[in-house]
C-alpha cells in the first residue's frame, strides 16, 4: 500500500520511537528520526516522554545514549491496558523477522 492512501497510521509517532528503539539496540536517534519521518528534534522530545513515563531507560555508552525498553509496561489506554508492549515487540520481530 502506498502512503499517500492512507492519512494515518495504527500507531503514533510514539508508538514508533518506542519499536524502533526496542528492536535495533544500538539504532541513533537521527535514524529514527528518518525512519519515522520527523525531526531529530521531535524524536528527542518523545525519547524524553518516554523516558519520563519509565516506558525505556537511557545509558550512556562511551559517547553515545542506548535505550533500553522496561519490558513489564502496559499499554496507555485502559482497553489494551493488560497488554505488556514486550509481547507487542515479540509479534513485530517476528512479523518482521528479527532475531528474538
Amino acid at each position: 500500500m502506498d502512503q499517500n492512501e492512507a492519512g494515518w497510521t495504527f500507531f503514533s509517532n510514539h508508538g514508533h520511537v518506542y519499536f524502533l528503539l526496542a528492536t535495533h539496540e544500538n539504532i541513533v536517534l537521527r535514524e529514527v528520526a528518518i525512519k519515522v519521518g520527523i525531526t531529530e528534534r521531535s524524536v528527542l522530545g518523545i525519547v524524553q516522554d518516554l523516558e519520563d513515563a519509565g516506558y525505556i531507560k537511557r545509558e550512556k555508552v562511551g559517547r553515545t545514549n542506548q535505550y533500553k525498553i522496561v519490558p513489564r509496561k502496559t499499554l496507555r489506554h485502559p482497553l489494551e491496558s493488560n497488554v505488556q508492549l514486550k509481547d507487542l515487540v515479540s509479534l513485530i520481530k517476528v512479523a518482521k523477522g528479527i532475531d528474538l
